[in-house]
């Protein structure tokens, strides 16, 4: 969204601190409403922040070690960690000494591992064989798919791939609609901190009340009042609700040069609001709308 030279002015001296209360009520009720104008000033806050990093660093006195050592008990010396002697191995035992041999049971005994070893080395060669010719069909395996990807005309007919069509449908997403221009008005009491916050979309004109410092007494309601010059008496824009947020579509009726230009104020009524649609005592809140988000150009 782009904002003005002002705008942006103003989010970098509210990330500096040097805006005054009224400019920063400004700033946070923007940030309040506007979720792009509070990226712009975080992106500011993030720019200046790097200002810190150009103060060195400050090494502590010796002594705040020794506070730190002392206050976790580690301010004597160490006693050296003691770790036991390994036991000693018991002295290996005499071996006994081997029995006899008989001559026939050693014979039986080679014929026995010469057999083994001939059915053994059976066994490996037909292992050996099935494997030979697994790796032969697993390697003509992937030449035939890659004659299938790269050379399908060297095949026969009956391995060559088929054809498949696919027709595919790209639809283009409509553009979205340009965003319509914001406006935002802070009714306060001199001055003083935020009470409520309207809002105003200036395409469809519906506005939204958010209470922000403000409760009404018991048996009383805030109302809201439209005041113009080009109006003969202030017009009610209804009871603000007891909620956080109070919506209304009650401006269609008014041009944007009155809905801009006029002074929105809040006064206390009896419950539900003035009987004869007149204010009944002075406002106590009041404050005109700024433009907040430009309109963005046509297409």
């Amino acid at each position: 969204m782009a904002y003005s030279e002002d705008h942006i002015a103003l989010a970098a001296e509210y990330a500096l601190g040097t805006l005054d209360a009224d400019e920063r009520a400004q700033v946070e009720a923007m940030m309040a409403v506007d979720t792009e104008f509070t990226a712009v000033v975080q992106a500011w806050e993030y720019r200046l922040g790097v200002l810190n990093q150009m103060v060195g660093s400050v090494e502590p006195r010796p002594i705040v070690w020794e506070n730190i050592q002392r206050a976790i008990g580690h301010a004597g010396p160490q006693v050296p960690l003691a770790l036991p002697e390994a036991a000693a191995a018991p002295p290996p035992e005499a071996a006994a000494p081997p029995p006899p041999v008989d001559p026939l049971m050693a014979e039986m005994t080679q014929a026995a591992d010469n057999s083994n070893v001939v059915q053994l080395s059976g066994r490996v060669k037909r292992w050996r064989n099935l494997a030979s010719f697994a790796t032969a069909a697993a390697a003509a395996l992937i030449a035939m798919l890659g004659l299938q990807v790269y050379s399908p005309d060297s095949l026969p007919n009956a391995l060559r791939p088929k054809i498949r069509t696919q027709v595919v449908e790209v639809k283009t997403p409509p553009l979205p609609a340009p965003p319509s221009a914001q406006y935002v008005a802070i009714l306060q009491r001199n001055g003083g901190s935020p009470a409520f916050i309207l809002t105003v979309d200036a395409a469809t004109k519906n506005f939204t009340v958010r209470k922000v410092n403000a409760d009404a007494e018991a048996g009383k309601s805030f109302e809201l009042w439209l005041v113009s010059d080009k109006l003969p008496q202030p017009r009610s824009l209804g009871v603000i609700g007891g909620s956080e947020f109070t919506a209304r579509n009650v401006l269609a009726s008014y041009d944007a040069g009155t809905i801009n230009a006029a002074t929105y104020a809040v006064t206390v009524e009896q419950a539900g609001g003035s009987r004869d649609g007149k204010p009944n005592l002075p406002p106590v809140f009041a404050g005109k709308l700024i433009e907040t988000v430009p309109a963005s150009p046509t297409r």
